[in-house]
């Protein structure tokens, strides 16, 4: 899931980053108003966490522009504890709304609440053969045994259950996964691939992850 941070307080948009991408989501930064609100409606985020106080253009303008076109939920930040700002901002189509400073575990459950919300018309397993991808709850299973997977194996084994069928490029598992452009000297994409591939496949009878020789990977069930 992606994650857009609009936040011109360095320290702070950094923490955010931090912290979310560890719980594997892929997260981008803006510093101003104007950039947050073309991200917000020219991108494809699942979540916006918006600031009040932006230079250029503050959250308030940022957040009418993008219900003119976008219903992706909105979570914002302020450092003003006013309750008219919090009817405003609710009011204009804000989801939620927290104050600074908070406590980052706060601002997670925040998020996933929203993310739960939003998403109820969507998938939240997602399933190929005896593999299972619980999304809300976070938890994977194969034949009915619990996989351990860290937060960059899970997020990666979603990609690749969305997309299953269809090989997938060193250079998409970067920017979807990693939020980076893929280096061909770095092996972190196949070190990555070997170790879900060790835990979704090497028990098992039945092989889902292979390789694509020449384009990538790619996750389906193929005839024995």
């Amino acid at each position: 899931m992606r994650i857009l941070v609009v936040e011109d307080e360095h320290k702070l948009a950094d923490y955010l980053k931090k912290g979310l991408s560890e719980q594997g989501y892929v997260v981008d930064i803006c510093r101003d108003g104007q950039d947050g609100m073309h991200a917000a409606t020219e991108g494809n985020y699942d979540l916006v966490v918006l600031d009040v106080m932006l230079p250029g253009m503050d959250g308030f303008a940022v957040l009418n522009a993008l219900r003119k076109s976008k219903d992706t939920p909105v979570l914002m930040l302020t450092a003003r504890d006013k309750v008219e700002d919090r009817v405003r901002g609710l009011e204009g189509g804000a989801d939620d709304y927290l104050v600074k400073p908070f406590a980052f575990s706060e601002l997670l459950a925040r998020i996933h609440a929203l993310l739960r919300r939003g998403r109820v018309h969507e998938l939240t397993t997602l399933t190929l053969a005896d593999l299972e991808l619980d999304l809300t709850r976070r938890k994977a299973h194969r034949a009915g045994t619990r996989l351990d997977l860290t937060a960059k194996e899970f997020t990666l084994l979603a990609l690749m259950l969305r997309r299953q069928g269809q090989a997938l490029s060193r250079t998409m598992i970067a920017e979807q996964v990693w939020d980076m452009n893929f280096d061909s000297d770095t092996n972190v994409i196949d070190v990555a691939v070997r170790r879900l591939r060790a835990k979704i496949d090497e028990p098992f009878e039945q092989k889902l992850l292979h390789t694509v020789r020449g384009m990538g990977y790619v996750l389906e069930v193929r005839e024995q």
